[in-house]
């Protein structure tokens, strides 16, 4: 990595695989400036590294990630409205680091995940829970609101279910999660599930994946997706991968990612 990290563990196995630990265990992995800053980089780095294949996002301790530190936000609502602004910035900034890497991006949720923590369960590509998780937009709550993270909160789970949980601001246990579409996945031995994403994801094309992304970002974008996705199928057909998928698919061999 470019800068140590000091509030994010990263390791990457021989796979590809990338795992960043959240590791404020002491504060249930809450959120302040560097921990922002620090998620920020792992992302932006993940995404330019040829090596990583896929990323794994998970926390130290007892819970995934309590949001938002409560002391971090009372000192920015006190500093002047230009550091206020530019810390929602950076806040911004590291939700669409995640969304927009290019590799795939696994959440495995235990514990709370509450607030920024639900956010985050929402920005991953995929999320595993433990079946005790709990999640909640609990901002409104404090006074505030889920700005930075209702984009990615609205796409996961439609206006009306998004906006109802906004308003509430109670706990959504992961039974109740998992039924909203919340998580993808849930079970009592989430490790087990990860293991089994993590193999269905290695045996994808890398440039297919990323296209994915792009794909599905700005096709729920656009009013009208058609001449993007027209123009995305034929560059991914044109493609090395998407050649060498077809060669390999035909001559029943894996193909050169696997």
């Amino acid at each position: 990595m470019a800068k140590p990290m000091q509030t994010i563990l990263v390791d990457t196995d021989a796979r590809g695989v990338s795992t960043f630990t959240l590791n404020r265990p002491e504060v249930h992995n809450a959120f302040n400036g560097q921990v922002v800053a620090e998620l920020h980089q792992a992302f932006l780095e993940a995404d330019q590294d040829s090596k990583v294949r896929c990323v794994v996002l998970r926390g130290a301790g007892k819970s995934f990630s309590a949001g938002a530190d409560v002391e971090w936000m009372r000192a920015q609502a006190q500093g002047t409205e230009h550091e206020n602004r530019q810390g929602a910035r950076q806040m911004a900034a590291m939700f669409g680091a995640i969304d927009k890497c290019r590799k795939p991006v696994v959440g495995l949720i235990h514990g709370a995940a509450l607030g920024g923590g639900t956010g985050l369960t929402c920005a991953v590509d995929i999320a595993i829970a433990h079946t005790k998780s709990f999640f909640g937009f609990s901002e409104v709550r404090l006074g505030i609101i889920p700005a930075v993270i209702s984009p990615y909160a609205i796409r996961r789970l439609g206006f009306s279910q998004a906006k109802a949980q906004f308003l509430l601001g109670g706990r959504i246990v992961g039974p109740e999660a998992h039924r909203m579409g919340l998580v993808h996945y849930l079970s009592d031995e989430p490790e087990a599930v990860l293991q089994d994403v993590l193999e269905q994801l290695l045996a994808g094309s890398p440039s297919a994946q990323a296209r994915i992304k792009l794909l599905a970002r700005t096709s729920y974008e656009l009013a009208d997706p058609t001449d993007f996705t027209v123009e995305q199928i034929t560059a991914a057909r044109a493609h090395a991968d998407g050649r060498e998928g077809l060669s390999a698919f035909l001559e029943k061999r894996p193909p050169v990612w696997i």
